[in-house]
């Protein structure tokens, strides 16, 4: 009797032991399965976080974009994930616990099997609980290990896609960055705006990093490039001014062409504007005429040429330049990687005899030539009525001097740069016989200046501080078929070029090196 009872006792511990060791096989899969559901949740369905990436802010709005998944969510997901994984696995196998006991020892008569069925059970779950917990913990360790060895190869790629896009700038030479035609600061990195027509937000640094390697993905949805190599032509991304207080477009070929900036200095009514316009009518005959590229870099840029273009046509008088900050003139030089983006400045006279407004010679620390328009008629002498009458009010020595000092507080490097020393307004002076017929030599144009107009002092400086000074007789005046008189060509690209003077030819390939 005895026997048979420690008989039953055995085979009921056996029995409970194999319910036990089955439900905590089953514990493991279903803590398991409550894991991987808990991972989708945070991983897949909760929604990407984006930050403001950009300290520029138009308007004060911020401008989303959303992060690279291993480069700052991921680690993200893996903190949620061992925050709530010991909570759901401990509520998860509590309520299991219940609900077995519940349904095979808490009835009213659960009876003796029923009873070791539901204590079995319970310690099933126990045991499969206790057993998940060290592999979850395991696999999450994993996990984490996953995400940082792709995080650190993420970043390793970004930062070698980083070098090889910075290749062709310093190639470029625009190491320092691009230059802002409208405020005259460098900009390092651009921001960028988005290319969709109902969203245009800005970004202020799309290059390779925590918001993507290839590509940045805009708040609402819209993939930028990262890579300067990845915006051909057709799919550039319109750059801002990322400077404080400016923020205005940026032409589109910035970045992607070597800069080349040529200011043109002046007294008030010297002739800079009307020299500008027939420089670039020259620019534009003789990238036709060689079976090279010439247009506009930006809009702003193509109406004051085709302005400009219009007023040398008909041998009118451009309006004098206005004495706010100037505004570039770009073009576009060549095709390829041979292509140039010129600036041209034009600034108000009145800002070379002001020391107070001599701000607006920033430009001039980016330029290596400069153009100086000398108006002969502002040195005085026995000049007729009608030809004294054009003459600038501004003695040239008074516009020299202290643009050099400016310039030179703005970092221009003088001494390593050429000056092209225009002398204007010869046309007038040939059309009253004031100039003998051999002015095609510097040397002769520094003995004029010298000798009949008193200059010496000035042509000294020009050559003490300046590495090469060359002088040019110029005629900002159209020669031969479409000169004055005629009826103004339609803007660029609708008509030939205009043939400008030929003193305009030699002055243009010598600034611009070619």
């Amino acid at each position: 009797m005895e026997t048979l009872f420690l008989i039953v006792i055995a085979a009921i511990a056996a029995i409970g032991l194999l319910i036990a060791g089955v439900t905590a096989l089953g514990e493991l899969f279903m803590q398991a399965g409550d894991y991987a559901l808990l991972t989708v949740g945070v991983v897949h369905r909760r929604t990407p976080e984006y930050e403001v990436i950009t300290p520029y802010r138009p308007q004060d709005e911020p401008v989303p974009a959303y992060r690279n998944y291993f480069l700052g969510q991921a680690l993200r997901d893996v903190r949620q994930l061992a925050l709530l994984a010991p909570g759901e696995a401990r509520s998860g196998a509590t309520e299991r616990c219940r609900e077995s006991y519940r349904m095979n020892a808490g009835g009213p008569e659960p009876g003796f099997f029923g009873l070791v069925r539901g204590l079995s059970m319970v310690l099933g779950h126990v045991l499969g609980a206790l057993l998940a917990a060290p592999l979850l913990a395991a696999v999450l360790l994993v996990h984490t290990a996953l995400v940082l060895l792709v995080g650190g190869a993420a970043l390793l790629v970004a930062g070698l896609l980083r070098a090889a896009d910075q290749v062709p700038v310093w190639l470029r030479g625009l190491w320092r960055g691009v230059m802002c035609p409208h405020c005259f600061e460098r900009v390092r990195h651009p921001a960028y705006g988005c290319p969709r027509e109902d969203c245009r937000r800005r970004h202020g640094d799309v290059r390779p990093g925590r918001y993507g390697l290839l590509w940045h993905r805009c708040q609402c949805g819209q993939l930028l490039p990262t890579l300067r190599m990845l915006m051909v032509r057709s799919r550039r991304l319109q750059p801002f001014c990322t400077y404080t207080g400016c923020g205005k477009p940026l032409s589109r070929e910035a970045g992607h062409a070597r800069e080349l900036a040529l200011p043109l200095i002046g007294g008030r009514a010297a002739g800079k504007t009307q020299l500008m316009a027939a420089m670039t009518a020259a620019l534009e005959g003789a990238a036709t005429g060689g079976g090279r590229a010439f247009r506009p870099a930006d809009e702003e840029s193509a109406g004051r040429f085709a302005v400009a273009r219009e007023v040398l046509a008909i041998g009118g008088r451009p309006v004098a330049t206005r004495p706010e900050l100037p505004r570039a003139m770009s073009f576009v030089l060549g095709r390829g990687p041979w292509r140039r983006l010129l600036h041209v400045f034009d600034t108000a006279g009145e800002r070379f005899t002001r020391r107070e407004e001599t701000d607006a010679l920033r430009y001039a620390a980016r330029a290596r030539a400069f153009v100086f328009v000398l108006d002969p008629l502002a040195v005085g002498g026995d000049w007729p009525a009608e030809v004294a009458a054009l003459a600038s009010p501004v003695h040239p020595e008074r516009v020299f001097a202290p643009s050099v000092l400016a310039m030179r507080g703005m970092g221009a490097p003088l001494e390593h740069s050429r000056l092209a020393v225009a002398i204007s307004k010869t046309d007038v002076l040939d059309a009253h016989g004031l100039l003998p017929d051999r002015r095609d030599e510097d040397a002769w144009a520094r003995d004029w200046l010298c000798g009949e107009l008193r200059l010496g002092n000035l042509v000294a400086a020009m050559d003490t501080h300046f590495r090469e000074v060359r002088f040019f007789f110029t005629s900002a005046v159209l020669d031969g078929p479409g000169a004055a008189g005629g009826a103004p060509p339609p803007a660029t690209g609708d008509a030939p070029p205009l043939q400008v003077h030929a003193s305009i030819v030699p002055l243009t390939r010598w600034c611009l090196g070619e």
